[in-house]
């Protein structure tokens, strides 16, 4: 059980004696049996459904969208959030945030002994990286507030974490706006409104400002998400500068851990930037395999069939929908109910092969043959450390649940490719089987 009951700010509870109430206040890392229990979203089916129409069947299919099957790989990025947050508190203590924030002010740097941990979660569109940070998230309180420790008055509010979106045009300024209203929407506070006589105002004047805020008000973890909007606006208008320039600020000069989501086009930008790639290490995703994992998660999803019928999960379709989805999660949940869809309206009275590839072509979704390097969601197991791709790592080749090309020919002994493939020499290979003539002439 964890000490905090659920709910978005708590009153802070100390265990420990670090002397630093921020750490001590820290809500306890869930087990991955707990953390599974707390994300998982199984949406209850009707008890009437056989009395009902193929409009009213239909009506039902959205509800799976909010279907969330825990998997090992979301609980590897939890531990992650989580230690990047417990980081940032053994950073950070009450004279460290006053000196940081004074030193703002008067514009100093801030040189700390230890920095907060920063990297970046990227995967392969559809994999749920931000539906998994999101739940992630939601296990801990956003807000604790303070009111005494050990004695002594200390009233604050202790901010665990901010999600924002890296901004659409790479600017300085609208992430920094965007920091602010989600500091707003956390603790109930008017910075963002409060900052509108600084519109004008320069985005260095702005990103000093977010940076008081976050020390301030002891944010643990800022996410910030949909990074490859960073490097899709500075293909057009090479503007990533002045933000990466202010990320990297963030990261060495506030005490907020900082992590950064996104797809696999950031990496791009990740290793071509010096300074930001130790800064960007992280867990990168990629699709399932065709393999026990992806079959159990079919076989949470599969009882969610709102045709007249349940049709049964053979190994062909289960097939047919690893070679359609490319094995994303995202494209496994929206094959499977337009599928259903398409049954319901043609009066089927269960899924097939045949629709499910009419729903593939409905819905006009074409997988990549191949992926950016990272770790297939198949492969993350608890107890067992995440392997790390190296940086220079070439993309993976898309698997199929079925073999693709023609089936290998079956060749003679005397064959040259049957001799090439053997490790035999050529001469010899000719002259065992007869098809060397020796010259006698002269």
């Amino acid at each position: 059980m964890s000490k905090y009951p659920a709910g978005h700010t708590v009153g802070a509870i100390y265990e420990g004696s670090s002397g630093n109430p921020y750490l001590d206040a820290m809500p306890d890392m869930l087990s991955p049996e707990q953390f599974a229990q707390a994300v998982a979203s199984y949406p209850p089916i009707p008890y009437d459904m056989a009395r009902m129409s193929p409009e009213e069947r239909r009506g039902l299919l959205p509800s799976l969208a909010s279907i969330y099957v825990p998997m090992p790989y979301q609980y590897a990025i939890y531990d992650t959030l989580y230690r990047a947050i417990a980081t940032t508190y053994r950073t950070a203590d009450v004279v460290e945030s006053t000196r940081a924030i004074n030193a703002y002010y008067c514009g100093r740097d801030t040189n700390y002994a230890t920095q907060a941990d920063s990297g970046s979660i990227l995967g392969v569109p559809g994999c749920g990286k931000t539906a998994t940070v999101h739940r992630c998230l939601s296990t801990m309180p956003q807000v604790i507030e303070h009111m005494e420790y050990q004695g002594q008055p200390c009233y604050c509010k202790q901010v665990l974490w901010l999600h924002v979106e890296c901004p659409s045009d790479c600017s300085v300024k609208t992430l920094g706006f965007s920091i602010m209203a989600a500091l707003d929407r956390a603790i109930g506070s008017k910075y963002l409104q409060s900052t509108q006589g600084l519109r004008s105002a320069s985005a260095s004047a702005i990103a000093v400002q977010t940076k008081i805020l976050l020390t301030n008000h002891h944010v643990g973890l800022l996410v910030i998400d949909e990074i490859q909007n960073a490097v899709l606006t500075a293909r057009k208008n090479h503007q990533e500068k002045p933000l990466l320039r202010y990320l990297v600020e963030l990261t060495n000069e506030t005490m907020t851990s900082i992590y950064f989501v996104g797809t696999p086009v950031a990496e791009e930008l990740f290793v071509s930037q010096e300074h930001l790639k130790r800064r960007t290490r992280g867990i990168r995703l990629a699709p399932f395999r065709p393999d026990g994992a992806y079959l159990d998660f079919l076989n949470k999803i599969w009882p969610y069939q709102y045709t007249e019928q349940m049709a049964e999960l053979t190994t062909s379709i289960g097939n047919k929908l690893y070679d359609c989805s490319g094995g994303i999660p995202a494209y496994i949940i929206k094959i499977f109910g337009e599928s259903q869809a398409q049954a319901l309206i043609q009066g089927r009275s269960y899924i097939d092969e045949k629709i499910i590839q009419r729903a593939v072509d409905l819905l006009a979704i074409k997988v990549p043959r191949t992926y950016a390097a990272g770790t297939h969601i198949s492969d993350f197991e608890i107890g067992m450390v995440v392997p790390e791709p190296p940086l220079d790592q070439e993309e993976i080749s898309r698997q199929y649940a079925n073999k693709r090309g023609r089936k290998a020919a079956q060749r003679d002994d005397g064959d040259l490719l049957v001799a090439y493939n053997n490790g035999v020499g050529i001469e010899a290979h000719l002259s065992e089987n007869g098809y060397l003539e020796a010259d006698y002439r002269g």
